[in-house]
């Protein structure tokens, strides 16, 4: 019985105390959206966690991803036309990002990693981008608004 007991015990201590595991996330880039939006990254907004990873998949040609705001110390990620990119994300924060072929489109994302540490920083970005825009430029305000 003592052997049963020492056994659960230690089965119940390493379930309990085990890292939760890192979810991979997908955003796709596409020409036109589930809502018939046109040059969206769906979805656009993403509430994850550090550690996390996300892959921008190139659903539809044309398309790729550059942060424009990334927390301190955490990495930038600028990818190719036509690829698939997987980021890891590496700290706490806010990471805005772009399709920087149809910025003026308004084909930009946001990512909140845990709190949102540089979410004044982030509104400054923001600003700056959708002086980038020719349309679409609630779209950022729609995505920022949504951090808590």
């Amino acid at each position: 019985m003592y052997r049963f007991l020492t056994g659960a015990v230690f089965f119940i201590s390493a379930v309990t105390s085990a890292p939760a595991l890192a979810q991979n996330y997908k955003i796709e880039m596409l020409d036109t959206g589930a809502d018939k939006e046109i040059m969206v990254f769906e979805p656009a907004f993403l509430k994850a966690s550090v550690g996390d990873t996300v892959t921008f998949v190139a659903k539809t040609k044309g398309h790729n991803m550059i942060s424009r705001l990334v927390p301190a110390g955490a990495s930038s990620f600028k990818g190719q036309v036509d690829k698939d990119l997987t980021i890891t994300l590496d700290k706490e924060g806010v990471y805005i990002y772009e399709c920087d072929l149809h910025v003026m489109l308004g084909m930009l994302g946001v990512i909140q990693a845990g709190k949102a540490t540089n979410l004044d920083e982030a509104k400054v970005v923001a600003e700056k981008l959708k002086t980038k825009m020719a349309m679409k430029s609630e779209r950022l305000d729609s995505y920022i608004a949504q951090i808590k």
